[in-house]
């Protein structure tokens, strides 16, 4: 059998589409002789009648019906794969691969790259989460592009973007402790009771301590959101972020114990990238973007914005 050609596959495909040779003409631009060869010469090379001619109007043969659904993937596997060359050409990055960390407000990141990537798409995000020092690991392991995480201000290999602040609430459920939480409550008051932290994702985990007492037993989750559920079924007690548990606080299912004992802690949010390495035009674009979005929260922050 020889080559099938691309112009005899579109054909028979604007063929089945349709429902007849004229109209498959006037979608293609093509004359209807030149239609109707087309298929025919497709019919001859693969040894199979795919259309049904008997009736006034032509139809898909059982196996003219199964070979339709593989063209039609491959003719759209086609146009993804110019799209790319094109995308090449121009310079344009086909896949963004951003982390987001564990500090990060989730509706708020989400919203920002939702925003950023309507407008572009031609470029893939693919996201991934990661905890503690697992952001900043892939980052410099140059297994992503952007992290949204906590960063060291005063690491040189890093710029950041500071888009907003989060604070973390030291909580447990009612009656998780056997005493009154309005007494002052030190770490030697909590080390009996179990400690809810999250999970290191880093290959090379950091030594650094967050929130983590030391001495007491602990559990570890992937996530906050499973964390806040132990604590909220009275298996723990840990460091929540504020805006995950707002509607807890409020309700009296989590009670907060922060104090000058056992803190909270305000973390700042920021767009991570390296200094050292080439930045392509979608990623420019989303590190401008992110800038204009940093500079209107501080504003907001500020009480400059009505």
């Amino acid at each position: 059998m020889h080559d099938l050609k691309l112009h005899d596959l579109r054909c028979f495909d604007a063929v089945a589409s349709e429902g007849s040779f004229q109209a498959a003409a006037l979608v293609l631009s093509r004359t209807h002789p030149s239609v109707f060869a087309a298929v025919a010469r497709l019919e001859e090379q693969l040894g199979l009648a795919l259309l049904d001619r008997s009736g006034y109007r032509v139809s898909l043969t059982d196996e003219g019906r199964q070979f339709h659904a593989r063209a039609k993937l491959a003719l759209r596997e086609l146009e993804h794969l110019q799209s790319y060359a094109g995308q090449l050409a121009s310079g344009e990055e086909t896949v963004l691969r951003v982390v987001m960390g564990d500090v990060c407000p989730r509706p708020r990141i989400l919203g920002l790259l939702s925003g950023f990537f309507a407008e572009r798409p031609r470029t893939r995000l693919h996201l991934e989460y990661e905890a503690i020092s697992g952001p900043i690991e892939r980052l410099m392991d140059a297994e992503a592009d952007l992290v949204f995480h906590r960063a060291n201000p005063s690491d040189p290999r890093l710029e950041r973007i500071e888009l907003c602040e989060v604070a973390f609430v030291p909580v447990v459920a009612p009656g998780f402790l056997p005493f009154q939480h309005t007494r002052e409550i030190t770490p030697e008051t909590m080390r009996p009771f179990t400690q809810c932290v999250i999970r290191d994702t880093a290959r090379r985990p950091s030594t650094e301590n967050f929130f983590v007492l030391g001495g007491a037993h602990s559990c570890s989750v992937p996530d906050h959101m499973m964390k806040k559920e132990l604590i909220l079924h009275g298996l723990a007690w840990g460091h929540l972020p504020e805006w995950l548990i707002e509607d807890e606080l409020r309700d009296g299912r989590l009670i907060s114990i922060a104090g000058r004992h056992i803190p909270g802690r305000t973390e700042t949010v920021a767009a991570v990238r390296r200094r050292d390495r080439p930045h392509g035009p979608v990623a420019e674009a989303l590190w401008l973007y992110l800038q204009a979005q940093g500079r209107d929260q501080a504003l907001e922050d500020r009480g400059s914005v009505p």
